[in-house]
């Protein structure tokens, strides 16, 4: 279902859309910097602005390594699920496959957090993202760009929700 359609997904003006950019395996920096390269190459998106780089502990499924992590604004000319199709085949060229372990290790992993303030729940993608509000490794980035932007389910900000996660949910590091 999608909502929010009249005001978040104008099809006549471009969209803003925050990224999330994520590895554990590998070249872990290469391969997120790889993904936004390949990323930029298109005409139908345009890097806004980028958080800091962190070193995050994994969640979930803790049995893996450290995962750097950021987060990247974009203006897109793209549709939501037209901008979903174009992460995953980044990610496929990288060399992602879906593990058999959900939240497991990735080489890549591009994910939608917001589109504009669009609200979606479609089979294959949920936005804002169902998770985002409780992953330190998504709010602390998205706080080094825009820590004021408003969460459209929620509408708390985003450090409202960073400053009122639970201490111990994620460990976060800025990378050197």
């Amino acid at each position: 279902m999608i909502e929010n359609m009249s005001k978040g997904l104008n099809h006549r003006h471009p969209h803003i859309a925050y990224l999330s950019v994520g590895s554990n395996l590998g070249h872990k920096l290469e391969n997120c910097r790889s993904g936004i390269a390949a990323l930029t190459h298109s005409t139908d998106i345009r890097l806004i602005d980028q958080s800091s780089i962190y070193r995050t502990d994994p969640v979930d499924y803790r049995d893996q390594d450290w995962f750097v992590n950021y987060v990247v604004k974009i203006e897109t000319d793209l549709d939501p699920l037209s901008l979903l199709k174009f992460l995953k085949s980044i990610e496929h060229a990288a060399g992602r496959v879906r593990p058999a372990i959900r939240f497991g290790p990735r080489i890549l992993d591009l994910d939608i957090i917001l589109y504009d303030d669009a609200v979606l729940d479609e089979s294959t993608l949920t936005i804002p993202h169902p998770r985002m509000h409780k992953r330190r490794f998504v709010l602390k980035p998205i706080c080094d760009i825009d820590p004021d932007i408003k969460h459209p389910v929620l509408q708390q900000t985003m450090s409202f929700l960073l400053e009122n996660l639970g201490e111990a949910e994620q460990g976060i590091t800025e990378y050197k």
